[in-house]
């Protein structure tokens, strides 16, 4: 005897649970998130606190980790995103929101062992095709950065390579850099 379940909408998704770690909805397929290691929460740390240094004083942007953004009809958890300023959605009141139903400015993935790196990568493009501005796929095994643009372009970068930052962020990092990050 089988038993035959029906697929879940994104609307019901969204109305179960959370999940630790986060659970996604992507291509109509509900997938769990692997629990952060050592090297995964620190370079997520270290960028979020990196990026807000220099950017929300100045009211240009948020990094966020572990974000839930629904857009495009996936509902995704990119390990790291950030928001120009002007596009944070807000209540009424003027607070920051709970929901995030856009598309974030920059997404950032960084691959945990045992992840698949062409689903990773499927997310960010998934990102790029509904807005988003720039995109990194962080491989510590690999000590590189895969850089999604616009148009779904892709350059991988090693080395003392400078990364491209999202516009109007006075940042300037190299793949090196970041993985020093690691070296404590």
């Amino acid at each position: 005897m089988s038993i035959v379940t029906q697929p879940l909408t994104l609307e019901e998704f969204l109305k179960l649970p959370e999940t630790k770690p986060a659970s996604e909805f992507i291509d109509g397929e509900v997938i769990q998130k692997p629990m952060p290691q050592g090297e995964h929460s620190r370079l997520q740390f270290k960028f979020c606190a990196v990026v807000n240094e220099v950017a929300e004083p100045q009211k240009i942007a948020i990094a966020f980790p572990e974000l839930r953004c629904t857009f495009g009809g996936d509902s995704i958890v990119p390990d790291v995103v950030v928001f120009r300023w002007e596009r944070i959605p807000l209540r009424p009141s003027g607070r920051i929101a709970n929901r995030f139903e856009i598309y974030p400015d920059w997404s950032i993935e960084i691959l945990s062992p045992d992840q698949s790196q062409t689903k990773v990568l499927g997310k960010l493009l998934h990102c790029s095709q509904h807005g988003t501005e720039l995109g990194w796929l962080i491989d510590p095994e690999e000590e590189s950065i895969l850089v999604v643009f616009p148009e779904q372009r892709v350059q991988l970068l090693r080395g003392t390579a400078e990364l491209p930052i999202l516009s109007g962020i006075g940042l300037k990092l190299t793949v090196e850099q970041v993985f020093s990050w690691l070296t404590l």
